[in-house]
């Protein structure tokens, strides 16, 4: 028992999500400065403009997640959770372009009660991808399906990870339910800001580290 735990103290110590925390704020604030200076030239319903004020609301941090883990991989070491984590984040940048265009060109209201999907898989399709990325990243470590599921309901980011994606949409929802609607490009960044909540898993993986 204590030599599992000295095992599993050094692979959380080697994991360094502490890394990945700090690229969250920079996209919040570059975000909003975008979503503000939208408003004040006039642009508060401009397709390009909440496609630029998501990305970088939703999406920012991932971008420079994306660049942690290019710069991992080709330093001398062994893969990281943190660094899988990462990759699945950059892959996942696209998908919600593709989906805002998509619903934009089938007539979807964006800015009613249907439209609060968008704004979702802004902020948390990078999630998803990072989720699933940290699961092929267990099952290449486990071998198995058995033992990598029984990693991942025992693995505090991924579990971290699960709750903030099934939680977001259901908030997003009762949002738009009560009546908000990102009609300004600043209301757009507000929403990308409150339900990009990526910030969370790492946190949880930098507390579990400090912890052992």
């Amino acid at each position: 028992m204590e030599g599992f735990e000295e095992e599993n103290e050094e692979e959380f110590e080697t994991e360094n999500f502490s890394e990945l925390i700090r690229y969250t704020v920079p996209g919040y604030i570059v975000g909003l400065l975008a979503g503000v200076l939208l408003d004040i030239f006039g642009y508060q319903r401009s397709p390009i403009g909440q496609w630029l004020v998501r990305t970088l609301a939703g999406e920012g941090e991932s971008i420079f997640e994306g660049i942690y883990s290019i710069r991992q991989h080709f330093k001398a070491t062994s893969q990281t959770m943190a660094e899988a984590y990462g990759w699945g984040k950059l892959f996942g940048i696209a998908i919600p372009w593709a989906i805002d265009l998509g619903s934009r060109l089938a007539g979807v209201d964006v800015y009613g009660i249907e439209g609060f999907y968008i704004p979702y898989f802004y902020a948390l399709s990078d999630q998803i991808g990072a989720n699933i990325s940290g699961m092929l990243f267990l099952k290449k470590k486990e071998g198995s399906w058995v033992a990598t599921l029984d990693r991942y309901i025992h693995h505090p980011v991924m579990l971290a990870s699960l709750a903030v994606i099934l939680i977001v949409p259901i908030g997003l929802l009762i949002a738009r339910f009560l009546g908000f609607s990102p009609t300004t490009q600043t209301f757009t960044a507000l929403e990308a800001i409150a339900a990009n909540l990526c910030w969370i898993p790492p946190l949880v993986g930098w507390y579990v580290e400090r912890r052992k």
